[in-house]
């Protein structure tokens, strides 16, 4: 059931936010030359996908967790696809293609090991990693890999449908500040 909303709501908010999409990505080009961000990330099972983004810092800033970046690198662009959360936007093609979900663990990178063992011991990877979730609108981010990996497992062994909308729209209405930047 949740896949199948995955589908329709990420065909959906890509067809309905196309121009927003461009129009972002313009202004992108301004802000950076390069509005389009990949990175490869941590999947179900442990498989490598590569995640889309909105880019909100510098082309040169180092491949690394957001709370181990500096906040001088955040463009002022960034800060605001940031703050409006705008900058997930494109991840909902990550979700079409069924590499991640609307709802699951946010995806980490394959250098945080710390955060890697500990998801790996809760189970965390058995799901599709997602946009949102129970520890983005409490503000818990990557910076505490241990209080993370629980908080994605209690996510998922009690996630229901009415769960998942309701995180979507905390999210949307925002609540949550994101992957904090240091």
């Amino acid at each position: 059931m949740i896949r199948f909303f995955d589908m329709v709501f990420s065909l959906l908010g890509l067809i309905c936010g196309f121009p927003v999409l461009v129009l972002l990505t313009v202004i992108g080009l301004f802000d950076t030359g390069s509005p389009i961000f990949r990175q490869v990330r941590v999947g179900r099972h442990q498989k490598p996908f590569t995640l889309v983004k909105f880019r909100t810092m510098k082309v040169d800033t180092a491949s690394v967790a957001s709370h181990l970046a500096s906040a001088s690198s955040i463009t002022p662009f960034g800060h605001f696809l940031r703050r409006t959360k705008l900058d997930e936007l494109p991840q909902l093609w990550n979700v079409f293609k069924g590499e991640m979900s609307l709802v699951g663990p946010r995806p980490g990178l394959f250098n945080q090991k710390e955060l890697t063992a500990a998801r790996a011991a809760h189970g965390v990877y058995d799901v599709r990693p997602g946009i949102t979730g129970l520890a983005q609108v409490n503000e818990i981010d990557m910076s505490t890999p241990e209080l993370l990996a629980e908080t994605d497992q209690k996510m998922i062994q009690s996630l229901s449908v009415k769960d998942y909308f309701r995180y979507i729209l905390l999210t949307v209405s925002g609540k949550g500040s994101g992957d904090r930047v240091s």
